[in-house]
């Protein structure tokens, strides 16, 4: 047996969404990488941390919120596989796995004696429910297509776990390591959305919405010995002036993915960090496929030829990131630069509109979420749109309108959004996805991409997939953000690469 550990896409974002999906590259490695705890003398005091956006409940497996996972994935919630920066993997619920030489199979062993947050086990049992629940039918998972696709999980004992797949997955692992993937207690589960019941070293304390949530920590975790913080509290701040002020204030510990006009100050400030780190997000104008007007693949490259990514990405990030042209970033592997195939040319827009027999001025809704990245962002497109004859209506939304309007009841033109997921490109298969692509050559690359094993046809597969998400200019695509993080230079643990949006907080300690 080989032991199959991920070593390829991952991602992170702030104020984003994360969406269901997966094709990264994969490779093989003889043991699970053990997770390094952070250096230094372990000082037990609590910590503020601030987040842009409030999650709308707590239940990973019920909602598309990245904020979600922010606040309790790896903290209250657990899974098998750890996801660390850089996208290593190491044991988390499972001591150690192992994979069939077809990739079809793979045995869990769990890691023995944890038991949930109300006293029960968690064991095999608790396992199989979790990711049978996750793949029904009627499962509101934004990943039941990764768990539809076992074919069976089965309890071989109270410790071993063995999942059988319909066809390889190189990304499996990796897969499990997302908040789509946490175990769940069974008589628990179905409130999980406001008390969540984990195996994590935190639980809920308190939540006053709108203002900041609590979690405490678990005296009966299996290491209590190790939590670094008593208490967390996460405080929900989206203005760039009160996150400003609440860090001047000494209100706030560490804001991670904080907006960057709220860090200038504290660069020359001894008392702070401020870290840089990558991402594997793409921010991006969707656009409604559903939409005649935008069905036209003439009018979707027009949209994308009107505007300057550049200074998209300096109005929304202050410059931290690079512009991508594909739904892919630049530094996971197999990226592929396609910047050029709808590269900013006005003529071109205009030309393109002509050609495709468009009125104009052409009106269009342009929905922005609360992040600033969205809102600054929003008045740039605006006005390059407008020099190509294509007028915007903007409308600021709230999160939770932005969740219901435009994701579930596809009600919108254009939005600004990003996407944080590493593997979502599964997105693009889905026909009631929110933007309504559909592509049947799309489909059966993506197939061809999920169940290759053999790294060089994989990274062949991935080329083409986005060169044709490109070509089919399915979206306008902006630029990869990379994250701005500001703590007291006494918290250590900070991840300096963000494969995904999480806030691990036993990675993170203060030291005297």
């Amino acid at each position: 047996m080989k032991r199959r550990a991920f070593t390829g896409a991952a991602l992170g974002l702030a104020g984003g969404m994360v969406v269901s999906g997966r094709a990264g590259v994969s490779g093989w490695m003889t043991e699970a990488v053990a997770q390094e705890p952070a250096a230094g003398a372990l000082v037990r005091k609590p910590l503020v941390l601030g987040m842009v956006l409030e999650p709308p409940a707590l239940d990973p497996t019920a909602g598309a919120a990245a904020a979600i996972a922010e606040v309790v994935l790896y903290n209250v919630f657990e899974t098998l596989v750890h996801v660390g920066p850089k996208g290593a993997l190491s044991p988390l619920l499972a001591e150690r796995w192992s994979g069939s030489e077809d990739g079809l199979t793979w045995t869990f062993h769990l890691r023995p004696g944890v038991k949930f947050q109300n006293g029960k086990p968690c064991d095999a049992a608790a396992v199989k429910f979790s990711f049978e629940r996750a793949g029904r039918a009627d499962s509101v998972n934004k990943d039941r297509a990764f768990f539809a696709a076992m074919s069976s999980v089965d309890a071989k004992d109270a410790q071993t776990v063995v999942i059988r797949l319909a066809r390889p997955d190189a990304d499996f692992l990796f897969m499990l390591g997302q908040a789509t993937a946490v175990i769940v207690e069974p008589s628990s589960a179905a409130g999980n959305g406001a008390q969540p019941v984990g195996t994590g070293p935190y639980r809920l304390g308190s939540w006053r919405r709108g203002t900041s949530l609590t979690l405490q920590a678990w005296p009966e975790f299996r290491d209590a010995a190790s939590v670094s913080f008593p208490q967390v509290t996460f405080r929900f701040i989206s203005e760039p002036a009160a996150q400003m002020a609440a860090l001047m204030a000494n209100e706030v510990d560490v804001f991670p993915r904080v907006t960057e006009r709220a860090v200038a100050r504290l660069k020359a400030n001894p008392a702070w960090q401020v870290v840089v780190s990558g991402s594997r997000a793409k921010t991006l104008v969707a656009i409604n496929h559903r939409r005649k007007v935008l069905a036209d693949v003439r009018v979707r490259r027009a949209i994308a030829a009107a505007i300057d990514r550049q200074a998209v990405l300096k109005a929304g990030q202050l410059g931290h990131g690079t512009p991508i042209g594909s739904h892919y970033t630049p530094d996971a592997p197999g990226y592929v630069d396609m910047t050029a195939v709808n590269a900013h040319d006005p003529e071109r827009a205009r030309a393109l509109l002509k050609e495709a027999g468009v009125t104009l001025p052409l009106s269009l809704s342009l929905t922005v979420p609360p992040p600033p990245y969205a809102r600054q962002a929003a008045q740039v497109v605006m006005a390059q749109l407008a020099k190509v004859g294509i007028q915007c209506r903007v409308q600021q939304v709230e999160w939770a309108q932005w969740l219901e309007g435009t994701y579930r009841n596809h009600d919108y033109d254009l939005s600004i959004i990003s996407h944080v997921e590493p593997l979502d490109l599964g997105n693009f298969t889905k026909p009631d996805y929110y933007w309504g692509y559909r592509s049947p050559r799309f489909d059966a690359l993506y197939r061809q991409l999920v169940t290759a094993v053999n790294e060089k046809e994989r990274l062949d597969l991935l080329a083409q997939v986005q060169k044709l998400l490109a070509e089919d200019c399915v979206l306008a695509w902006l630029y990869q953000p990379h994250w701005v993080s500001v703590a007291r230079k006494s918290l250590v643990g900070l991840w300096d690469d963000m494969p995904m949006l999480v806030n691990d907080l036993r990675s993170m300690r203060w030291v005297s």
